[in-house]
């Protein structure tokens, strides 16, 4: 492998994600703030579930495949539930702030509005996820060592790439329909973001047979981002404007909170 595939799958991993934050997030203090702290949120998740996970296989039968691979679905179950979970309390968390910063401001609205809480907190979780998803990947990838010399997929680092960057831009989709539903108490809401969740971690037990796991996953990423568009209170109408650079409110840049 070549440095032109790392570079190449790191791009695409995390070129749309980069550039969103560039564009929407970067200039703004206090949305950069929030995206660290999301991030974090994320990361503490993970911790605890691959410390329960590390507990279970410590005291399981490592001569069981079986019990193994039970476990390891154990695991990414697990680590689903622990996301939304601390999803739902950093939303808890960012109300508090908000209602905070909403009392020092001078201002008669929210320095920041619930919309783009939900989708800095989701960018920050889909940057954390994507980092622990191909960072060991994208360094294999400058070898020593060749994909498919003993007829595996040659596909293999390509597929993680647009993997990854599937799940950057669900955390992202996720965020906003999540926080959303916990807003306006619409718990069918919230159930549907941790299931879809559920669907495409599990999908990745497809693997090596790509096929079977990318379209599935791609399928629920545009469809969560037509939900998320709209839940955010996106139309045609303004999609046309925006994507004919006439929008004033153009990337959130002079987006009033609501």
């Amino acid at each position: 492998m070549t440095a032109a595939v790392f570079f190449g799958c790191t791009f695409i991993a995390f070129g749309p994600a980069v550039s969103l934050f560039l564009f929407t997030i970067a200039r703004e203090p206090l949305r950069v703030i929030f995206l660290i702290a999301g991030a974090f949120f994320w990361l503490v998740s993970l911790l605890l579930a691959s410390l329960v996970w590390f507990i279970s296989i410590q005291i399981s039968n490592k001569e069981s495949a079986s019990q193994q691979k039970g476990l390891l679905i154990f695991g990414v179950v697990l680590s689903v539930l622990l996301q939304e979970t601390f999803r739902f309390a950093y939303y808890k968390l960012l109300k508090k702030a908000n209602e905070g910063l909403l009392a020092l401001s001078q201002e008669e609205t929210m320095p920041i509005s619930i919309r783009q809480l939900a989708y800095v907190s989701g960018l920050g979780f889909g940057f954390m996820s994507g980092a622990f998803s191909v960072v060991n990947i994208l360094a294999d990838s400058v070898g020593p060592g060749t994909i498919g010399i003993h007829g595996d997929s040659q596909h293999y680092f390509l597929s993680s790439a647009f993997m990854t960057m599937a799940i950057i831009l669900l955390h992202m989709f996720w965020g906003v329909v999540f926080f959303d539903g916990c807003e306006k108490q619409r718990w069918l809401a919230v159930a549907a973001v941790v299931i879809s969740h559920l669907v495409v971690s599990c999908l990745t037990f497809q693997n090596p047979q790509y096929i079977s796991s990318l379209v599935p996953t791609y399928i629920i990423m545009f469809t969560m981002g037509i939900w998320a568009f709209y839940t955010a209170g996106g139309s045609l109408r303004n999609l046309k404007l925006c994507l004919t650079c006439k929008d004033k409110d153009f990337l959130l840049a002079n987006h009033r909170p609501r």
